[in-house]
């Protein structure tokens, strides 16, 4: 599988040791950047650059997902969610990774750096790529319906209306 990874100077050194780890597994892996580490950088444009490259591979076939990390991931999971076709989700634990493909189909996580180990970080890794999307009905359904407004800005009705 290819993996597209983005950081900030907070997660470059994970992101880093991440990259070994994931070609160890023998997942091809594609970095957005930084290169070098700066305290002043501006993640945005990594994290919309890896976002891009997940949704132009799914796209054209390719079997990928991305992997966004900051300080907190936040910022992280907002800018590569700007993306049209994107579905980013900020991950904590196991389960956040698991549930974030199984019912949402994530195809992008974000995790804060600074909140977690390096082997916490690859376990939630390996977790969210080992598992599929779970192809529920109401899943389908929920993720069209962002889709939807994403593309259109439309909604179903409002039923206290």
């Amino acid at each position: 599988m290819r993996i597209h990874i983005a950081t900030d100077h907070a997660g470059l050194d994970f992101s880093t040791q991440l990259q070994d780890h994931l070609r160890d597994a023998g997942h091809e892996v594609v970095d957005h950047g930084p290169v070098e580490y700066d305290a002043l950088d501006d993640y945005p444009a990594f994290c919309i650059r890896a976002a891009q490259a997940v949704v132009a591979d799914q796209a054209a076939g390719v079997e990928t997902l991305g992997v966004v990390f900051g300080g907190s991931g936040n910022g992280e999971q907002i800018a590569a969610n700007k993306v049209e076709g994107v579905r980013a989700a900020l991950v904590w634990n196991t389960s956040t990774a698991e549930l974030a493909r199984e019912h949402n189909d994530a195809n992008v996580i974000s995790i804060g750096a600074r909140q977690h180990s390096f082997d916490e970080v690859t376990s939630f890794i390996d977790t969210f790529i080992a598992t599929p999307f779970s192809q529920d009905e109401r899943h389908i359904r929920r993720i069209g319906q962002i889709a939807d407004f994403e593309r259109d800005g439309s909604l179903l009705p409002d039923p206290r209306a």
